[in-house]
């Protein structure tokens, strides 16, 4: 529980800012995988995931901004696990006039994971199927993103984005691996979706 307040503070600032004209949404498509972050870049057999978010900026210049994210994400690892998960990050982006933009995201973020294997126990003589309530786990990531601006000039542009992101989960298996490390590989979009400012 303490895990899943800290990461609502995180989040609140994103929860009661709205005002904004346009809300920019991302969604994106990720492999997931249990490796040792930047030493693979493309990794076999693909566990996919799904992670959808907002943003909402700091501050914004010209060519760069800082920013934060709120995001929402689920992976399923096969022989392994599954998991849901809410982080938040922070970010820095600079954006070329070419429409090239490059940015390093710090996060951390709730995870609660659940088996995808059945589980037994052995109880006066015979197996009953365990129930499986999960694990709770929290998860500090990095992340380096590459993207496009489709409209160079516009500031609600839509934009295509290749994210590389390495987090750990903690506690992973206390006394035995207390820390797993894994990588994501993101390809999404994010565009902008307007809303009507509050009439005073």
């Amino acid at each position: 529980m303490n895990k899943f307040c800290i990461t609502l503070l995180l989040l609140s600032p994103l929860l009661g800012h709205g005002q904004q004209k346009l809300i920019p949404i991302h969604v994106s498509l990720f492999n997931e995988s249990t490796a040792i972050p930047f030493t693979k870049f493309i990794t076999t057999p693909i566990h996919p995931g799904l992670q959808a978010g907002t943003e909402f900026e700091y501050k914004q210049k010209t060519h760069s901004r800082l920013f934060q994210t709120a995001n929402i994400n689920y992976f399923y690892h096969n022989h392994l696990a599954q998991g849901i998960g809410l982080s938040s990050e922070f970010g820095y982006e600079y954006r070329l006039k070419s429409g090239l933009a490059f940015a390093t995201l710090f996060g951390l973020g709730y995870l609660h994971t659940f088996s995808t294997a059945e589980e037994f126990t052995h109880t006066n003589g015979k197996y009953e199927q365990k129930f499986d309530k999960g694990n709770a786990r929290l998860y500090p990531s990095l992340s380096f993103d590459i993207g496009y601006y489709l409209a160079k000039e516009n500031v609600g542009s839509p934009k295509v984005f290749m994210r590389y992101q390495s987090w750990a989960e903690y506690p992973y298996s206390p006394g035995f691996i207390p820390i797993m490390t894994h990588i994501n590989l993101h390809l999404g979009t994010k565009f902008f979706i307007s809303r009507k400012r509050q009439q005073k």
